[in-house]
């Protein structure tokens, strides 16, 4: 929704129900819904996703559409991109925070031998996502592995 020049609203519903990591939720986004709790790593229910996981998700998903969206400008081959993400939380329980993110991007149907160049756009879809932008200086965003198939 368009609000004023520039400006544009995203909404999301959840419903939480229980105490902590006994609780879980359902977070519907558009048509979809889908469960989530706390992680059992971190004492909960480890059913259906987790916040944590939902993180990584959206920003890995700002950063596949841009890698893509940049190695068609910058002229490289690419049939598809596959992003595997990890996302490391420290300090829990006492201090938990993310500290890292990292996106390792496969890129399909690409050239091998030009695997400099991917890894160049790699760096520079890292630096254009505005979501990925939204954790910077909170949260260490980087780019691990790019392989080329």
């Amino acid at each position: 929704m368009l609000d004023a020049v520039g400006d544009l609203t995203f909404g999301a519903e959840l419903r939480w129900s229980g105490r902590g990591t006994e609780g879980q939720g359902f977070v519907t986004l558009g048509e979809q819904s889908m469960l989530y709790a706390a992680p059992a790593s971190m004492g909960g229910k480890g059913v259906g996703t987790s916040p944590e996981q939902l993180l990584i998700a959206a920003v890995s998903a700002c950063y596949s559409g841009t890698l893509f969206a940049l190695l068609v400008k910058a002229g490289l081959p690419v049939k598809d991109v596959v992003i595997r993400s990890q996302g490391v939380v420290t300090g829990y329980p006492l201090t938990g925070k993310f500290a890292v993110l990292r996106v390792n991007p496969a890129i399909e149907g690409g050239e091998p031998a030009r695997l400099a160049e991917y890894r160049q756009e790699a760096e520079r879809a890292r630096d254009r996502c505005f979501i990925g932008k939204t954790i910077a200086g909170n949260v260490a965003y980087e780019v691990g592995e790019v392989t080329v198939t």
